[in-house]
Order: C-alpha cells, then structure tokens, then sequence
C-alpha cells in the first residue's frame, strides 16, 4: 500500500483499503461524485468510509476492490451476506421487542390525579399519537440500521402547517455536514451553530435543467427583524426586510427591542419568563455545479448564484425565521463518541477484516467443491475420439455413463480435493466465532452456538454476557439523543400553537426500549406472585416487573384496578385493619354505600295542636 504517514482518526480500521488512503488519487476513485470541488477535503474520509461499509452491506465489496485495484480477482469474490447479517442482528437486539415513549409522571395518576400527573399523562398521550401518525418505530429502524452499519444516523423534525404537527424524517449521515467553530470543537455532547444538509441533483434533459447542487441549512443566529417574501430584478424570490412608514424595521409578533443597545429578543412558550436573543434560520438553495468554481467549498457557497426554493404555504427559504431556538437536526451515534470526536463508530468496524477473511475463504471453498464434484481426472492409453475435421482429439468430458476404452498399460487417477474443501469449511467456522467474539454479538447471539452445549441457563446468561454490554452501550448512546427528539417535537408543537399542546416548560420523555434477550416469564411471574404475597413488592412494581417480561398489560393502573377488584381477602383483612367501610369499598372499587339507618319523617307540628 505504500503508507507515507500514519493517520489515527475515527475511521483508522479502514486505512488498510487502498481507496482511504487517499480518496483523490487519480487511478483509486470508486465514486466520482465524493471527488466533487464543493466536497471539503476534511470529509472526504468519513464519505469514503460510508461508500466502502454501504458496498460491503449490498455483497458490492469485491467491485470495489476491483475498480481500486486492490483485488485483480474481485468481481470473481464470494459475498455470502454476511456483514448484513451482522448488522441486522446487531440491530434486532438493540431495538429489542418494541419502543415506548414515556412521560415521567404520567404513571402516578389515579383516581384523584395532581395537576402535574395530569399534564404528564395528557403530553404523553400526544407524544404516542403523533409518533402513530409519523410512524415512530418504521422511522427509528430506518435511522438505526444506518447508524450500526455506517456509523451515524441523522433525523430532521419540520413544522407542516397543512397536517398541524411535526414531520420527522430520516437522512443518509453522507448528506450530514456539521460546521464547528474555528477551534475545532467537535465533542459528541455539543451541538454545532450551523449544520447543512448537501447532495447533488442529476441533469433533467427533459425539463431543460442542468446538474444541480442544492444545500439545505440550519443556522443559530441573533433575532433579525420581520421579513417578506420579494422578487429580485431577475425574477427570483428573496425575503427582504419590512419597514413601517417612518423607515423603522417592523418587528415579529411578541419580539422586543432595547433603545440602547439594540438587540432584539423573544419569548418562547418554553421558556416563559426567560427572553432570548436567539432562533434558527433555514435557508433551502440550489446553484448549478457550471457556476460553482474549484475553490468553492459547501460551507462558503457564492449566495449571489443560488436559487431558493419554497415551502409548501408560500414562504420562500432563504433564511427563515423557524421561531424556534435550536436547530431541529438529530444526530445519533453508533456507538459512545471519544473525546473531542462527533462521529461513531460502525458495528462491524472491528471485524471487517476478518469479513475479508472470510469471503476469501468462502471464494476458496467454491473453487475446491467444484474440482471436488467435478474432479480432475488424469487418463494415461485412452483411446480418445478424433475431430475428424482436425485429426486433433476432442476434448474429454466426465458425464454420466461415460466409457473410455483403456489399453493394457492404461491408467486412470482422480485429483481429490475433499480434504482440502474440510479444511476450509473448518475455517470458516474459526473466522465466524472470532467475528462473534471480537464482535460482542457472541455465538448464542449470532444463532450459531449448539445449545446442547451449555449445561444451564446460567451458562447461557453468562455467554450473553458481552451482547449484554453491546446493547447496553449502544442504547447509553442513544438515550440523551432520544430524549432531545421527543423534547423538540414538544416545543415545535408550542411554536406551531398546535391545538392541546400545553405552553410552559418541556417535559421530560424517554423513549423506552424492550428486552433485547428472551425472558423467562415463568420465572418472573412466581417471583411477582411470592414478592408480592410476601410483602416484600408492591402490586406496582410487580405489575411493571410483568409488563417488562413481556406480558400483554396496556395500562399498569387499569390493570391494578382489576386486580384489587377481585382481591376479597387482601379486603377483608383491610377492613379488619381500620374498620373503615368506606376505604374497604373504595379498594374494591365499589360505588361509596348509602347509610344503613332508615330516616323517619317528622309530623308538622300546627299551633292548635300544641294549645291542645
């Protein structure tokens, strides 16, 4: 390969392909379009990295080595599918059995349920609806799988006022250009003042347009005052700034300004009491690649060439007020980001050697089973026919039936290669547990660990154990980012004045994963019924212990309710403890008993009966 110097960066377990090495060279280029004048060089490694894993997940790999001229022998190379199978395994078990979003609070309301009960039960009720209309779980797997197989995952939520809610949807992490400030910050916990989104649009010969570039940015900016939609002297939209009749910039709804220092700040319904300088400007643009000269670069685009595109109510986009003061992007990492990195880290990353390997010897195991069913065989004083055309022999085939007329001396030795053909299927099954091992997926996780071997079920927990650690470090990933979505989907409702939506401070919500192993429900619900019966469990963490193992239990308090309903016992020994009818009936949930002493009505008594 020819290293002059070491790079150690987030994707330093691919500098053994040639096409990392340096993705500009002349000779190595597998995809043109990464080698584009507006592509910086910074990220041209991480595009490079998610072209290779995208090859590697489509069985494409061994194209590419051919076109790089890794491999001379690629297009011939044997892809069984086997870093798609890592990837949707590793995938399965991260999202576990379902996806539920919780509101913390929203478990505590009974009968008589506080204010803040009340307000958590009702956002997380719109939380589960609108994630049904946006369809939540089919989105989270599209980001997901993207983000074990490539690394990184990015969602965008969008504010619609013809639906009145949140779209959310999912982009490919190539699309993704963060923009930091000059002193390189990029830690994983912060979050950049300006992110594009930029792709490149085909030609259309049939409506008459040229390759396009367009870039989709979101920027953090200080609050500017009120603008419109205009036409510039060509005919293009713009949004121009409104002035009042005395020359003064119009203002927005419920912003202010300060005399002296001329600052303008906002309320948001999230921050009530708390005014801030800032919100988030979108411009959505297109320039035609002929304008775009070599130095210009996506973060530094000539504007004066661009052409903004529109939104669906009208309003142009070129620098927007979204009204919101966060950039409505998620980010989500594969794995724990190291310090002062962004990006993650795909789950086959450290295996993919080893997935080489293993489709090299999957290449050997073919070309060995076909000498193997179609052996070479050596013919010493055969009788072979003539060509009578060519007086040369033709050549000999082995088919079913086949006799060849030998002479007395004559001879026939078969090349066996069965042996050779065990060897590599042996090694195949070596490859394949060092790829679940170095992995963390395990064999038991992968599917290929005999179960007669393991003696108990404590053996099998243990051999569980590093998924167990997999998972619980790609979900510590994910929780923050999570909660951060379902955070900004509050507060764009807010912003869109979404009928129901409460104003005041977000709530905090979770998304909850299921168990990502089978549970033994058996056990669980002995342990519930004799925790419980002893005293030592509440019905509501027994309850809770029951819905996590699996049970189908919608809601925990109906389910209590039924339960206490039917609990004549654990009544009559709350009625020995208080002697209070009333609270007996109300455990039982049973209407309040009118009182048991009958009322006797009293005669009017008239003044000529007293004179009597």
């Amino acid at each position: 390969m020819g290293l002059r110097e070491l790079i150690t960066d987030v994707w330093s377990w691919l500098d053994y392909k040639p096409v990392m090495a340096d993705p500009r060279r002349p000779g190595r280029n597998a995809w043109g379009e990464l080698t584009s004048s507006w592509v910086p060089d910074e990220d041209l490694r991480r595009l490079s990295a998610y072209r290779l894993l995208a090859a590697y997940d489509s069985n494409q790999a061994g194209q590419v080595a051919a076109i790089t001229g890794d491999d001379e022998a690629g297009t011939e190379r044997r892809e069984l599918g086997d870093a798609s199978k890592l990837v949707d395994t590793a995938l399965g078990y991260l999202l576990g059995s379902e996806q539920t979003i919780t509101v913390a609070g929203a478990e505590h309301t009974d009968d008589e349920p506080t204010e803040e009960a009340a307000l958590a039960l009702a956002v997380q009720d719109r939380l589960r609806a609108w994630a049904e209309k946006e369809l939540l779980p089919l989105r989270i797997q599209q980001a997901e799988r993207t983000a074990i197989l490539l690394g990184d995952a990015v969602y965008s939520l969008a504010w619609d006022p013809a639906k009145g809610r949140v779209l959310l949807r999912t982009w490919d992490p190539g699309l993704y250009f963060p923009e930091w400030p000059e002193d390189g910050e990029q830690d994983g916990a912060e979050f950049p003042m300006r992110v594009h989104l930029a792709w490149e649009l085909p030609e259309d010969k049939r409506r008459g347009l040229k390759a396009r570039l367009r870039r989709i940015t979101y920027e953090l900016g200080p609050i500017a005052p009120a603008t419109r939609r205009d036409t510039t002297k060509n005919g293009s939209a713009v949004r121009d700034y409104v002035y009042a009749d005395d020359g003064e910039p119009v203002l927005s709804m419920g912003d202010t300004r300060n005399g002296e220092t001329g600052v303008i700040t906002r309320t948001y319904p999230w921050a009530p009491g708390r005014p801030t300088p800032w919100t988030c400007y979108l411009t959505d643009a297109e320039w035609e690649l002929d304008d775009l000269k070599y130095t210009d670069f996506l973060y530094d685009l000539p504007m004066h060439k661009a052409t903004y595109r529109a939104r669906s109510d009208g309003e142009v986009l070129d620098r927007l007020d979204l009204m919101v003061d966060f950039i409505p992007l998620i980010h989500v990492a594969n794995s724990i980001p190291a310090s002062g990195e962004h990006w993650g880290k795909p789950t086959v990353a450290t295996v993919l050697q080893a997935l080489d390997e293993l489709s090299a010897t999957d290449t050997d195991s073919s070309g060995a089973s076909a000498t193997t069913g179609s052996p070479i065989i050596g013919l010493a004083g055969a009788r072979l026919p003539i060509d009578r055309a060519t007086g040369q022999p033709l050549p000999v085939k082995v088919r079913a039936g086949t006799v060849w007329q030998l002479t007395d001396n004559g001879r026939m030795e078969v090349l066996d290669t069965s042996a050779q053909l065990a060897e590599l299927r042996a090694r195949v099954d070596h490859i394949l547990d060092r790829v679940a091992a170095n992995s963390r997926l395990t064999a038991a996780g992968l599917g290929t660990l005999d179960p007669t071997a393991l003696p108990s079920g404590y053996a099998l927990q243990l051999a569980l154990g590093p998924l167990d650690s997999l998972v619980a470090a790609m979900r510590l990933a994910r929780t923050h980012k999570y909660a951060v979505l379902l955070r900004m989907v509050q507060r764009l409702h807010q912003a869109g004045q979404a009928e129901g939506w409460p104003a005041g401070e977000s709530l905090p919500a979770r998304l909850m994963w299921g168990p990502h192993t089978p549970t033994d429900r058996a056990a669980v619900l002995d342990e519930v019924v004799k925790g419980v019966g002893a005293g030592v469990l509440s019905v509501e963490t027994g309850i809770r212990m029951l819905i996590d193992a699996g049970y189908p239990i919608d809601d925990a308090q109906a389910e209590i309710e039924r339960i206490q309903a039917r609990a004549f016992e654990a009544a009559a020994r709350l009625a020995d403890a208080t002697g209070d009818n009333a609270a007996v009936r109300k455990y039982l949930g049973l209407p309040d008993a009118e009182s048991e002493i009958p009322t006797t009505p009293i005669p009017e008594i008239l003044p000529s009966d007293q004179a009597k």
